[in-house]
């Protein structure tokens, strides 16, 4: 209902507001239902560590070799999600030889089940890395396993995760970031954000162990700090409140009531995480249900579209007069804005939620120019025409 007393802009301006959200929702549903009907996991671990737990030897033994003959069956048949590998136990006093032992078999067997093929982009992820000699010692078993099979060095690739106060700062006060990452030796593809094993080693207490916390804030931006221009790519953690209603079986209508609105509930909280893990340029994260994947998405989507027309016209205009700045709005654009605009359409891209045709057609950029992927070259290249 609209309030009795507003004149006529005002009834129009909400009006066009109303529209352009019905449209973002219309648009981001529709994208949302593409995605998870054509390819609807991305990236995918599996996972011996806290996932797994810890169990009998034998027993994580024989899931080893079962989940890599079950690899080696979809690399054959070309089931395997786009980026596919494993996480193992940490590298610590107490694991190092269950992780190493577990590492081994599913490798070793891999191998063998697929005759010497791993699946693209495939990597190994080693958690709650705190000194750069963990790393050192995960390489070498690695490159052991590499010559032992025939395969050249830096085949395999591996991520760490960044979970303990230790991997920020050593015991000598320095950034320990880099350090760990230089450790691999030049195969690390990446470095992930453990929330909850962070917040647990500054003695956050469980109610506050949240991913938008201050103490998840100073490591995040310490990694995108430290890490810059490495080519490391950085992911965020998981909301850890499953979109699961408690109620099982034949239930009433109050239970019924009950379990939409848990679920709903987890929905917003993860929405609300994967928002503010975009908003402090976290572009990846991990989901831990197949009920969280719409809400990756539809955050996904939301973020990028609903700022689409004015980043479309600040990019457009600004190329178009780039000896000077625009004004556009009440946002006054600099040449130091330019990157940072398509870099806003290469995320975009990337994620799928505009296309390379909606690309050119809203900022007047060429196929090739949004190759280049720097916006200096498309300044230089116009100069010259």
């Amino acid at each position: 209902m609209l309030p009795d007393k507003i004149d006529e802009q005002e009834k129009l301006a909400l009006k066009e507001n109303k529209n352009h959200y019905e449209r973002l929702a219309f648009d981001v549903y529709n994208k949302v239902e593409n995605k998870l009907i054509n390819e609807a996991v991305e990236d995918f671990r599996i996972d011996f560590e806290d996932g797994f737990g810890n169990r009998p030897d034998k027993e994580e033994d024989e899931t080893a070799v079962f989940a890599a003959q079950q690899l080696a069956k979809a690399l054959k048949e070309k089931t395997l999600p786009p980026f596919i590998g494993i996480r193992i136990k940490p590298f610590n006093e107490e694991l190092k030889y269950r992780a190493t032992r577990t590492l081994d078999l599913f490798l070793n067997t891999l191998l063998k089940e697929s005759f010497g093929q791993i699946p693209e982009n495939f990597v190994i992820t080693l958690p709650k890395v705190t000194i750069p000699e963990q790393v050192t010692a995960f390489v070498n078993i690695l490159e052991i396993i590499e010559k032992e099979n025939n395969l050249e060095q830096g085949t395999f690739k591996i991520e760490i995760m960044i979970e303990t106060t230790q991997a920020i700062f050593n015991q000598k006060g320095e950034a320990n970031l880099l350090k760990l990452v230089k450790a691999a030796k030049g195969r690390c593809r990446g470095a992930h954000f453990g929330t909850y094993d962070y917040t647990a080693s500054c003695d956050i207490t469980a109610k506050y162990q949240i991913m938008d916390h201050d103490a998840c804030n100073f490591a995040r931006h310490m990694m995108k700090v430290c890490l810059a221009g490495t080519g490391v790519w950085l992911s965020d953690g998981a909301t850890n409140v499953m979109p699961v209603g408690p109620h099982k079986g034949d239930l009433n209508e109050e239970q019924k009531k009950e379990n939409i609105q848990v679920v709903h509930n987890a929905w917003k909280l993860a929405y609300d995480h994967i928002q503010h893990s975009l908003k402090n340029a976290f572009y990846q994260g991990w989901d831990l249900h197949p009920a969280q994947l719409c809400v990756r998405y539809g955050a996904v989507y939301t973020f990028f579209l609903e700022s689409l027309e004015q980043a479309s016209t600040r990019l457009k205009n600004f190329i178009e007069k780039a000896a000077q700045a625009t004004l556009v709005g009440d946002v006054f654009d600099d040449a130091a804005t330019g990157q940072g605009l398509l870099n806003y359409f290469l995320r975009a891209l990337n994620c799928g939620a505009v296309s390379i045709d909606e690309i050119t057609n809203l900022t007047g950029l060429t196929l090739e120019e949004i190759r280049t992927k720097s916006f200096l070259k498309i300044l230089e290249n116009r100069k010259l025409r």
